[in-house]
């Protein structure tokens, strides 16, 4: 998801994050919302899928403290009594993974929802900051958020500055108008000649500038990248052709395909690949800052509720249950350096 195309020291958004502490801090605080005072569960219980217009099905789930494994947080963090979830979703949203609720406020979708579940696990009370995918980095880095459910991709890249935990399998997808014939069958040969938008600072566009360094240097059509700052000019570029495909997470691409089926802007997906490459496939994990001591907590934590079924209601209720993985793993492989 460099300073030459085949290889970069660090992604976009992290190396934004190495700014100095009060500009970090400043800008952590910049566009954020919070859902802290919005509608709250029962004790003992989370509702997985409110007000989420259709998105997911409304399920509510026990789930209380388990001491055991609260016991393992960090001093400081229990003693504050709350939990700070990051969600890199902002302008627009990124349903069905993070997005404004239909009561205009409430912050939904599958991330910040496995979110609460591990709060109500610590015996925490969640609080889902929002912000944009590089603020997101940036918050982690300042300790204004403890933990990031977002979509984050493991890397080794990553875990130069961060800990993880995973809870998904990563699996990207390209988007195409559903008139579009184009299919990818894993092999970036194909894409010569595309135009072909991503996110900035993704583990995405990390792998789709390397398929486009390998291209230029095969002496092939090139790959163009575009990038776009809201989901709705996307969209519009991608029905009126002026993008070939667009290349994301699968969850949120599936589920744009299956809302615009029918319609004169219906798409498909042309193909998917790992999140790690060819040879690995990749994980989605819960990210905090490297040496935080949240790492294991937060995999115990997932354990607790895959181990319990809260886990696999919690997909379904969100139609991923194709994602799901056994258990969670402290720091497992990731996307390698290099993906060549």
């Amino acid at each position: 998801m460099p300073s030459n195309l085949t290889r970069r020291s660090l992604m976009r958004g992290i190396t934004a994050a190495t700014a100095v502490t009060a500009l970090a801090a400043g800008l952590a605080a910049c566009g954020g919302e919070s859902d802290a005072a919005t509608k709250t569960d029962a004790a003992g219980t989370v509702t997985v899928g409110q007000l989420s217009n259709g998105a997911a099905k409304e399920t509510t789930l026990k789930v209380s403290e388990v001491k055991s494994i609260s016991a393992e947080l960090p001093a400081a963090l229990k003693k504050s009594g709350k939990l700070v979830i990051g969600s890199g979703t902002l302008p627009s949203g990124s349903p069905p993974l993070g997005f404004v609720g239909d009561d205009q406020k409430t912050i939904t979708g599958s991330e910040p929802d496995l979110g609460r579940l591990v709060a109500a696990v610590f015996g925490l009370e969640p609080e889902v900051q929002r912000s944009t995918w590089e603020n997101l980095f940036i918050g982690l880095d300042s300790g204004k958020v403890d933990v990031a459910f977002s979509n984050v991709t493991d890397t080794e890249e990553r875990k130069q500055k961060y800990e993880f935990a995973s809870y998904r399998k990563d699996d990207l997808a390209f988007e195409v108008k559903k008139d579009n014939t184009w299919k990818f069958d894993g092999n970036y040969e194909s894409l010569a000649g595309k135009t072909v938008s991503v996110g900035n600072g993704t583990n995405q566009e990390k792998i789709l500038l390397e398929w486009k360094a390998k291209l230029a240097k095969e002496g092939k059509k090139p790959l163009t990248v575009k990038y776009f700052q809201e989901t709705n000019s996307l969209y519009l570029a991608l029905s009126s052709g002026k993008i070939d495909a667009y290349f994301g997470p699968n969850p949120n691409l599936a589920y744009h395909a299956a809302k615009t089926a029918g319609t004169p802007q219906a798409t498909r997906i042309a193909g998917q690949f790992s999140g790690a490459g060819e040879s690995l496939q990749g994980l989605i994990a819960a990210t905090a800052k490297k040496d935080s001591g949240l790492a294991k907590p937060l995999a115990d934590a997932i354990n607790y509720l895959i181990e319990n079924g809260q886990y696999a209601k919690w997909l379904a209720a969100w139609n991923l249950s194709n994602e799901a993985v056994a258990k969670s793993e402290v720091n497992p492989p990731g996307l390698p350096l290099t993906n060549s």
